[in-house]
């Protein structure tokens, strides 16, 4: 079994920054796939970025040139960075990692972003 848990976020102004990290901890399997998801009231979760093992990353149109993905091997952990912070990017943001070369995959808490026109 593989936890997930969330940090870094808040609430921030528009054109505000916020770094979100998650670290993957548990298990003795390795982790592949690893991204960001958000969740805004009444509308269906959807992705944010992602990023693989070998760090090749992709993001939503919405995000794109705002937002980075990245992550530590080593940790487990991956990141965030968001700048440029609007408020329909207000949502629940939940982490997910995939095992390496399986359809397993986890889901952190959440971490609420607040951002405030």
């Amino acid at each position: 079994q593989v936890q997930l848990v969330e940090s870094g976020g808040g609430l921030v102004q528009a054109g505000g920054s916020l770094r979100l990290s998650c670290a993957a901890s548990g298990g003795i399997f390795t982790i592949g796939d690893m991204g960001w998801f958000r969740q805004a009231p009444g509308k269906q979760r959807e992705r944010v970025a992602t990023i693989t093992e070998d760090g090749t990353a992709n993001y939503a149109d919405s995000v794109k040139g705002r937002c980075t993905i990245s992550r530590d091997n080593a940790k487990n952990t991956v990141y965030l960075q968001m700048n440029s912070l609007k408020p329909e990017d207000t949502a629940v943001y939940y982490c997910n990692a995939r095992i390496y070369r399986s359809i397993v995959a986890y889901w952190g808490q959440g971490t609420q972003v607040t951002v405030s026109s």
